[in-house]
């Protein structure tokens, strides 16, 4: 069985997050998403909408997802690749070069992003709105 392993916030799912959690699986029989919980975010400087539980839930419900493990800092990916026995490491594109030191571990892939989405963008559009 091959296990892939993904990280992210996955604040206001759409269409972005789902294309890499589909391609993510495809790369093997197993996807472990780590989820970062509410205090990481707050340490990364990211405001989300929604709870690290309630974020849970919706990426539990995804049918590419088998494993949601909550992220809580920095340093636990090379532990967490070595206990899970990740066979690929997946993140977006934005992210080339910065998890290129988990190749001692295993292989890394970076995806590219979906155009034209971002939870970002969505945020500043609803910023945007708000303000007219």
């Amino acid at each position: 069985m091959k296990i892939v392993m993904t990280y992210g916030t996955f604040d206001l799912l759409h269409e972005g997050h789902i294309n890499l959690l589909r391609r993510a699986k495809e790369l093997g029989d197993h996807l472990i998403v780590g989820l970062s919980n509410d205090e990481f975010n707050k340490l990364k400087n990211k405001q989300t909408y929604f709870s690290f539980g309630s974020r849970k839930i919706i990426l539990e419900s995804i049918r590419y997802v088998d494993v949601v493990i909550e992220e809580s800092n920095w340093e636990q990916k090379i532990n967490d690749v070595i206990s899970n026995k990740v066979d690929i490491f997946v993140m977006g594109d934005d992210w080339k070069g910065k998890f290129d030191f988990l190749q001692d571990y295993c292989k890394v892939v970076y995806l590219p992003r979906t155009e034209g989405i971002s939870t970002t963008k969505i945020k500043q559009d609803l910023f945007k709105k708000e303000l007219a």
